[in-house]
């Protein structure tokens, strides 16, 4: 089994699945989990329409938060996120690890870092790797490990240029703060769930 954790330059923090403080938006080894989390054989059939503009309204319990998907520039990613979000796959799904400066991450329905959708996809790191405030990317596992796991910068970083970037907060930084500074444990985790209550994706 892969280990889920994603490598990083000395010093440097990066987005991994299940990493603590030390590391990045990164992912953990999977686990069981209970029947009721969706798990999907493979990643979905093509869904979205690449030539309209797709945002993202994540209705959390401190705030709406508007995301400007970017299909052009992550076209796998944007349909793999507007497809879970479509099925309800992020419907009551915590922010799991949360570093004030950092990141706030979420999107595994198991609120343990270390679930996935039960498929992975490649990466689309084809654009710029700048991860300012605001930026919407794909938490990993490694090279092509991609699946629901997601990280919102809170402040600019000095990220590898190895985490899809799929979007860009529009709405809602002052959200995405109040989540950044709640108190949270050892583990980085909130010490009081902060709930993504749905995700709805309009088209225009």
């Amino acid at each position: 089994m892969r280990s889920w954790r994603a490598t990083s330059p000395p010093g440097s923090r990066c987005p991994r699945w299940g990493a603590r403080s030390s590391g990045g938006p990164a992912t953990s080894p999977p686990t069981s989990w209970g029947s009721e989390v969706k798990r999907y054989d493979s990643a979905p059939d093509f869904v979205i329409d690449l030539d309209r503009n797709h945002q993202a309204t994540l209705d959390t319990t401190k705030g709406r938060i508007v995301i400007d998907l970017a299909p052009d520039r992550a076209p796998l990613t944007v349909n793999n996120f507007v497809f879970l979000a479509r099925d309800g796959y992020y419907d009551g799904v915590i922010f799991h690890r949360v570093i004030e400066g950092f990141v706030i991450q979420g999107g595994d329905p198991t609120g343990t870092g270390r679930g996935g959708p039960g498929y992975s996809f490649r990466d689309e790191l084809e654009g710029p790797g700048e991860y300012r405030r605001g930026t919407v990317a794909m938490a990993n596992a490694g090279p092509n490990t991609n699946g629901s796991q997601f990280f919102i910068c809170h402040q600019d970083l000095g990220l590898p240029h190895a985490y899809t970037i799929f979007g860009q907060v529009s709405e809602g930084m002052d959200v995405v703060d109040a989540i950044a500074t709640t108190p949270t444990d050892q583990s980085d985790r909130p010490r009081e769930d902060v709930v993504i209550n749905s995700v709805t994706i309009s088209e225009s």
